[in-house]
């Protein structure tokens, strides 16, 4: 059975929304999910699973939440190559160009610790919508099927 660990940041709840509606997407399609917020979560964890997601807010503007700055940083030291990954946040479209920059900073993460893109980068305007969860169970069925089509 594939392993999924979804972290999430927030600070109004859409990031944890966004986490929830990507983890019920992908128990339904038979992964185990465990979903964790950032500041309770060992980037180690992630060894133990098959799919890797970060769904965590920018603030102001451009800054990454304070209580992911450890984790981000223990990210881009950590060997993940073979696991495959998916970065999603809910941000304000109010802060124009540095809209959802966290989101750009743990994909580029991710990357430098070798891990394999599973999913294009999702960012969602405030609270997650209807089509908005649609992207998201597309993001979450397209990771399932990367790491299938990898082993």
């Amino acid at each position: 059975m594939l392993k999924a660990n979804v972290v999430f940041a927030t600070m109004t709840g859409n990031n944890e929304e966004v986490a929830n509606i990507v983890c019920e997407a992908l128990t339904n399609k038979g992964v185990e999910v465990n979903e964790t917020e950032i500041s309770q979560t060992d980037v180690e964890d992630f060894k133990q699973a098959d799919i890797l997601v970060v769904c965590a807010y920018t603030y102001d503007e451009g800054a990454m939440p304070e209580e992911g700055m450890d984790f981000y940083d223990d990210l881009k030291e950590t060997d993940l190559t073979g696991k495959v990954f998916g970065v999603a946040g809910s941000g304000d479209k109010f802060y124009g160009e540095y809209f959802n920059k966290t989101v750009d900073h743990f994909d580029e993460a991710f990357e430098k610790a070798g891990a394999t893109r599973g999913a294009e980068k999702v960012k969602i305007d405030l609270e997650p919508y209807e089509e908005d969860i649609e992207q998201l169970t597309a993001f979450a069925e397209s990771l399932v099927n990367m790491v299938n089509k990898k082993s």
